[in-house]
Formats: structure tokens, sequence, C-alpha cells
């Protein structure tokens, strides 16, 4: 007997699984409020030289205190060394210096931000666009040890672990009181956000019904979006960098408090021998559902688990035979590429003429569209196109964009919308067709390694957008090379469309987990019976 069977017999998607979406829903919206935060937390305002014998208020000195730019605008980061020190023209010598006392800055889109604080702009401008680099550092250690931990102690304790660590990691970056203290604090949150990600992720896909992982993958990426168009709304309401700091962190608590609902993987219990409190769990689920779980303990230990339950499984295992090994392999290239495509395009949230903060909303809400039309088209063209097609798509328009002059702004923001539209389609397919493709018994193990490349990818992309310096075309350039060529890869991966989880790396090997179509009619029957027939059986 295979654990779908009995998924399915204690209700493959109903109340308990409606329920389990609900709470983890939760920490889904609190991901992008963290992931993205560094488009506001961390913007640099326009900004001049502080000249000692005016005030800090910020406005244009004129031409004779401050040299001009190529655009005829103030120089931010040089001034001349005496205010007599101009030329006979007016518009000021050659002679100018760096700024000797620090910089004014434009107070009027945010009252503070780190740039601000501790003056990380002109020469040190490298170092405000690194601290988006750290954040990804640490999420991808986090991929790292949250993946083999989840996989070792279970998913339910992991990601009590990520809620409490990430709220004691997120106030400490609130009240950072210098720029070492804060890059240490927004490291650390990385790695503890990163629980949340792919534990969550594997609960949501190991609780649900083969006919019904597309809808609840769905579901649970829309959180991301909801998320991503409050991060908007708390950033215009919340100028302040500190503020919005603490603001974005303190949805954790909720997640905290909701967490003893939270029910551990039926699945990886019984992979990891643990039947009594597996068969728990099913009566549990099999309770909310209103149906019976028939099978007895002894029945339960012979559920097809090919191996041995004390067997401890690492990211060797993810290697050590060959169709899995492929699998790996391009998956890894898929998620660089994933990361760093939504990534770069979700961190340029200026130079389309609209205002940051409804570039924002705007990014968040393309977002909603595009899961839905994953959601109706993945059943119908499966996962390895929809994932193939997404990427190629928003890498071409990515070019596109390139070719589009800078006057036509409103172009330019159309095609980056449609982009980033299915630059999160990819995004969301990557999660649900990356657990679909790894074995429960090193799923996690998988997730985290994933996760760590398509962190790698993110933590990349402020730095290709910094390329802007030398050529402005180069960054979107990259990305869409990057995605479209992933894209391709994609088409060497197996499709997992109403295909059966695999729980040992002997399915993956031997293709075992294939349904076969009277598995398939039996599930569908089972899943259309309505609710009523079950509380008049029980």
């Amino acid at each position: 007997m295979h654990f779908e069977e009995i998924l399915e017999e204690v209700g493959g998607f109903h109340r308990f699984q409606f329920l389990v979406l609900h709470i983890l829903s939760i920490p889904r919206v609190i991901l992008p409020l963290h992931f993205l935060l560094h488009n506001f937390i961390s913007a640099v305002p326009q900004h001049r030289c502080a000249l000692a014998h005016l005030d800090h208020r910020y406005a244009d000195p004129g031409p004779r205190l401050l040299p001009r730019d190529p655009d005829g605008s103030p120089s931010s980061c040089r001034q001349f060394p005496e205010p007599e020190n101009f030329n006979s023209s007016g518009t000021g010598s050659n002679e100018s210096v760096p700024c000797q006392h620090g910089w004014t800055y434009d107070r009027t889109l945010f009252n503070s931000t780190t740039a601000t604080e501790w003056d990380l702009v002109c020469d040190s401008k490298n170092l405000n666009q690194a601290l988006a680099t750290f954040f990804f550092l640490g999420v991808m250690m986090g991929a790292v040890l949250f993946g083999y931990l989840a996989d070792r102690f279970g998913r339910k304790p992991m990601l009590l672990v990520s809620f409490v660590s990430s709220c004691v990691f997120g106030v400490a970056a609130a009240f950072s009181t210098s720029f070492l203290m804060f890059a240490v604090s927004r490291t650390l949150s990385g790695v503890a956000l990163t629980g949340m990600s792919i534990t969550t992720l594997a609960l949501t896909v190991e609780w649900t019904g083969v006919n019904h992982r597309t809808f609840s993958g769905t579901i649970l990426s829309l959180g991301w979006s909801l998320g991503n168009m409050l991060l908007a709304l708390l950033a215009f309401l919340l100028r302040d960098w500190r503020h919005l700091m603490l603001a974005v962190t303190a949805p954790c608590l909720a997640a905290i408090a909701t967490w003893w609902w939270v029910p551990e993987s039926a699945r990886w219990l019984l992979v990891n021998g643990r039947v009594e409190e597996a068969q728990q769990v099913l009566q549990r689920c099999a309770r909310i559902n209103r149906r019976t779980l028939k099978l007895d303990i002894e029945a339960l230990h012979k559920v097809t688990m090919n191996e041995q339950p004390s067997k401890e499984h690492s990211y060797l295992d993810l290697v050590r035979t060959p169709k899995l090994r492929k699998i790996t392999i391009c998956l890894g290239i898929v998620w660089f590429a994933v990361a760093s495509t939504y990534y770069g395009i979700s961190f340029n949230i200026t130079g389309f003429g609209l205002n940051v903060f409804l570039t924002q909303f705007i990014y968040g809400a393309i977002e909603i569209p595009a899961k839905v039309g994953t959601y109706l088209l993945l059943d119908h063209i499966g996962r390895r196109n929809g994932q193939a097609w997404s990427l190629i798509l928003s890498g071409v328009l990515i070019g596109v964009n390139t070719a589009i002059p800078t006057d036509y702004a409103g172009v330019r923001t159309g095609v980056a919308v449609c982009g980033k539209g299915f630059s999160e389609a990819a995004f969301t397919i990557a999660f649900l067709y990356t657990a679909e493709l790894f074995p429960t018994v090193v799923r996690q193990c998988g997730l985290g390694y994933t996760s760590f490349l398509g962190r790698l990818g993110g933590s990349m992309a402020p730095l290709l957008i910094m390329l802007k310096d030398v050529w402005s075309s180069a960054p979107p350039l990259v990305f869409s090379l990057v995605a479209v060529v992933s894209g391709c890869v994609v088409f060497l991966l197996p499709e997992t469309l109403r295909v059966r989880l695999p729980e040992t790396i002997q399915d993956v090997e031997q293709d075992r987990n294939a349904l076969t179509e009277t598995e398939m009619s039996e599930m569908s029957e089972m899943n259309s019976r309505p609710l009523v027939s079950h509380q008049e059986e029980n």
C-alpha cells in the first residue's frame, strides 16, 4: 500500500488540509516582507555635500558652491574646497573635492534609511547595496541548515525554530547601532527565515492528495503576493527604516501563536519509523475530515517504504544515483535562474516613471493573476512545460525592455510588469515541481539544496545590478540570458503531473511512483464524494 491511498482514505483535500493551508499561509505572507525589504529600508534618497555655512535642508545651493553633473544637477558626491572657488562664468571651477562634512539628504520620500543612517553613499554606496547580498547569503546558509535539520528532526520543530529566531533577529536589526551589527542581524534573519520557506512548502505538499497539489501550492503562494502588496502599504505609512523593520517582524508573533495547530508530516513520520505518531496525526486528520482511519499500527508498518527507517539521509544522497543526480543538477540551474530573474526585476522599482510604493504594489498585484493563470494552466500543460516557458518568456520580455527607449516610460513599465508576472509564475511552479521531484526521505534536503542555489542567484542580483554603472543594459541582458538558458534546461527533467509523490530514492530510480489509470480513477472518485456521505458512514 502507498501513502497516497492512506491519505485519500482520511481525506486527501478537505477540512484538515484547508486548516493546514490557512495556518501555513501566515509565514508565506511574512517572507516577502523581509525578502524585498531592502527596496525601502536601504533606499538612497537624493543627496548633496553638507556645507558648513548652510543649514541641512536639502536644496540646490547653486553652481558657485557645488559642481554640476553632466545633466546640470548638483553633484551628489563632490564640492568645491571654498565657496569663492568658482570661475568667472559662474559655473564653478573644475577643482572639486569629495564631500568634507558629510551629506544632506532629501527626506521628502523617506525620513531615514540605512543609507542616511550610516552615510552609505558615494564611495560607500556598494556597502549599502551589499546589505541585500548579506541577507541572501544568510538565506543560502539557512537553506542548507534547515534542509538537513528538517529531514533529521522533523518539519514542525524546525518551523518553530524559524519563527522564534526570525523574531529575535528582526528586532535586533531594528535596534542596530552600527552598520556591522545591522549587517550581521540581517544575515542571521536570512538564515532563520529560510526555515519558513522550505518547511511550509514540504508540509503543504506532503499533506495534499495527488489531484490537489497544484491548487494547494498555488493558494499557498498567494500569501507571498499579499505580503508583497502589504510591504508597499507598510513602507508608504512608515518612512523610518527602524519602524518599518519592527512592523514587518511583528507578524512572526502571530506565526508562533498558530504553530501549535500545525501537524507534523505523516509521510515523514512513517519514513522515519515513527508509526505510532503517524497514526495519531492521521487519526486527527480523519476526525476533522469526518472520515475513519481503518488501518491499525500493523497495517501502517506495511506501507511501502523500501528503505530502513533508521537510515540517516544527507545531501550526498542527492547525487549518489543517476536519475536523482540528473534531477539535482538540473533543478540547481533552474533555481539559480528563477531567483536571480525574480529579484533582478523586484529590486528595480525605480526608473519606470512611477512612485516606488506604487511600483512595488503593482509588482505584487500582477503576481495574483499570474498565479491564478498558473493554476488554471498547470494541470493542462504540465509542470515541465509551465516551468520552461514561464522562464523563457520572462527572459525574452526582460531582453525586449532593453530595446525600448527610456522616453516610453509607460511601455517599459508594462513590459516589466509582464516580465515580473512570468518570473513569479516560474517561482510558483518551481516550489511545487521541486517538491514533487524529490522523494520524501530527502525532500527537505532537496528543497534546502535548491533553495541554496536559488538564494545564491538572489544574492547575485544586487551585485549584477551594479553593472549598470559600467553599461546600463548589462544587468537586464544578463538576467535575460540566464532565464532563457535555464528554461531550456527544464526540458531535461521528468514530468510530475498526476504522479504519486516518490517516497524513497528507489521510487525515483525505478519509476515506481507513476499512478495507474485505475488508481487515478479511484482517487478522483473518492475526492468527488460529498462530505455528507462520509458523515453518514461515521
